[in-house]
């Protein structure tokens, strides 16, 4: 007798959950139906959602979105993992952010994410060879949304930049897990050097608004640098600096800063 074995539908609660917010809003403003059904209801998955967005936001008369929907459909194809930190960004955006009240913000909204999430692709572009598509897409997002991310630049995943007007990360920048930064931040180099030279940042360091790293220097996992600081050297773990140079002024004031966004100096001290 030969077993009969059903086949089931894989559920994701995270795109479930976009969907339902969706259609919550399309009821809610019916004149967002256009948009919304286009950018999300249209789609299966999330993959194909961001598909979707990355290629309508990032399209031009030089690069038309039908390749670039190519272009992110084999990326996604060829590396779930891209897919995998495209969620842990999401994630993050939401857990983090107080202004994000729904999953669907990010995706639909918030131009820190998408232009990660294009970052990520131009990175696969970036380690496959395809070196002027990948720097293509680094112009484009660039011009939209104000966000110059090198695509051999390394940026590991939970991501958040909130704001994210005028983030620069350049070619050699390592940016660890759970990392989060506001708008005007810029890890950069120091002269004309070829080699590596761009800063290293560790797993869930918070990057202040305006604050400037500086050079081939490690900042430790768990740091907090504050807004305005201009870094130039190494900062260990679990510490807190500021100032024009920064310095060391405390310790981080909790395990995880960069998902408690927290701020403030005077209540460490």
């Amino acid at each position: 007798m030969l077993e009969t074995r059903s086949k089931l539908t894989p559920v994701d609660p995270v795109w479930n959950r976009i969907t339902e917010e969706a259609e919550a809003a399309v009821q809610r403003e019916p004149l967002m139906g256009g948009l919304v059904h286009a950018c999300i209801l249209h789609h299966k998955s999330l993959a194909r959602a961001l598909s979707y967005r990355i290629s309508a936001k990032l399209c031009s008369n030089e690069m038309s979105m039908m390749v670039l929907r190519e272009i992110v459909d084999e990326a996604y194809a060829d590396e779930p993992a891209l897919i995998e930190a495209a969620r842990a960004d999401l994630m993050a955006v939401y857990e983090r952010d107080p202004a994000c009240h729904r999953l669907l913000q990010p995706v639909l909204y918030f131009k820190g994410y998408q232009a990660m999430q294009a970052y990520r692709v131009a990175h696969w572009l970036w380690l496959k060879g395809r070196i002027d598509l990948a720097y293509f897409l680094q112009m484009r997002v660039s011009e939209i949304f104000g966000v110059d991310i090198h695509p051999a630049a390394k940026i590991g995943k939970g991501i958040m930049i909130d704001h994210a007007h005028s983030i620069v990360i350049g070619e050699t920048a390592v940016v660890g897990d759970n990392v989060s930064m506001l708008h005007s931040v810029t890890l950069g180099g120091t002269g004309k050097e070829e080699e590596d030279r761009h800063p290293k940042i560790g797993d869930g360091v918070l990057i202040g608004a305006g604050a400037k790293v500086l050079g081939n220097i490690k900042i430790g996992h768990c740091s907090r640098i504050a807004a305005g600081s201009v870094v130039l050297e190494e900062v260990p773990p679990c510490k807190t600096v500021a100032g024009i140079p920064a310095r060391i002024v405390g310790e981080a004031g909790c395990d995880q800063p960069a998902i408690r966004m927290d701020h403030m100096l005077a209540r460490y001290e």
